[in-house]
């Protein structure tokens, strides 16, 4: 007689079961946020041309000086009006040489130091007001949105801002306050404290509105209202989970508004009521080519391409930012 097989117990059945349901492959790591956001936005080829020269100009402004220390000031008339040193290329009898590789203005004074010392000038001016402006939108936007009843006051006095005209504005403020912050800090600091002052207070706006309208999405989450219901305080909520929130649409409005105040700042100088004459930045350098600019285009056309790819890589960062920190758009 055959013996009948013995029926498999319970608990080994299960364990069969587990086992036939378990994935045979090694678990992969788990993957990081930051992670993620990276493999995004090494995709976009524009936002990382862009942060790559804008990586490139800030530290070319920062040790510029010391790798090509000519003085942006120093006049030398007897080597004035030099051409750049790519006009040899279709005039061989052109004035010009590597002593100075982007030529020298009317005044002999050195076109390649002016431009790494305008640069210094409009990057520093950038990044700054770029940071007030930074701040005092998302403070803004935080109170208006998690309160409610500071929320109208707040919103309406920001429509305000916005429907003021912006450059008449800081044309304005300009003339005002020129002198007395001049004769206190010196004509070159008391311009430099009162332009990235005036550009960070008119362009905090359009960051308070996108911060306002993600903090009336988060401040009705789950996770807040259990905050909300073991006596959490407002400060601590706002400090620890509606502004982690909330970097990414900060990010984005960071790069936008560096672009808003380097362009800001150019237009100032190029009108003639930002810094002093002598003192370089691009938009001063593209007002004084203005006039020979017939005779001498490289003199608009070095500055002009300066400030479009720089404004323009700040741009194509943005769009790569926000496309890898929404987590809609990271998933595809």
């Amino acid at each position: 007689m055959t013996e009948q097989p013995i029926p498999a117990s319970p608990i080994e059945a299960d364990i069969e079961t587990f086992g036939a349901l378990t994935d045979k492959e090694p678990q992969k790591p788990p993957r990081s946020q930051w992670r993620d956001v990276w493999d995004q936005f090494r995709k976009h080829k524009g936002a990382v041309f862009g942060g790559g020269f804008l990586i490139f100009i800030t530290f070319a402004v920062i040790f510029g000086p010391y790798l090509w220390d000519v003085d942006p000031k120093g006049l030398d008339i007897r080597n004035k009006n030099w051409r750049p040193i790519y006009t040899l290329l279709w005039e061989a009898d052109a004035k010009a040489g590597w002593a100075h590789p982007f030529g020298t203005d009317q005044l002999g004074r050195d076109i390649m130091a002016q431009m790494i010392a305008g640069g210094r000038v409009s990057m520093s001016v950038g990044w700054l007001a770029m940071g007030l402006a930074l701040v005092i939108g998302t403070a803004i936007g935080v109170v208006a949105g998690y309160f409610k009843r500071l929320d109208f006051w707040l919103m309406r006095f920001t429509d305000l801002v916005l429907s003021l005209p912006i450059l008449p504005l800081v044309l304005l403020a300009v003339t005002l306050f020129r002198q007395p912050l001049n004769s206190r800090f010196g004509p070159e600091g008391g311009m430099f404290i009162l332009i990235v002052a005036v550009i960070g207070l008119t362009s905090w706006m359009q960051t308070a509105r996108i911060v306002r309208g993600d903090i009336l999405a988060l401040k009705e989450r789950e996770f807040i209202l259990a905050a909300r219901s073991i006596g959490t305080t407002s400060g601590k909520i706002i400090r620890r989970h509606l502004l982690p929130n909330v970097i990414s649409p900060i990010m984005v409005s960071a790069t936008l508004g560096l672009a808003t105040a380097i362009i800001t700042e150019s237009a100032l100088s190029f009108l003639g009521v930002g810094f002093p004459s002598d003192y370089p930045t691009w938009g001063k350098l593209l007002a004084d080519a203005v006039q020979r600019m017939q005779d001498f285009p490289e003199r608009v056309l070095l500055p002009g391409i300066a400030i479009s790819l720089t404004v323009l890589s700040v741009n194509y960062l943005g769009d790569g930012l926000r496309d890898a920190l929404d987590p809609r758009i990271r998933g595809r």
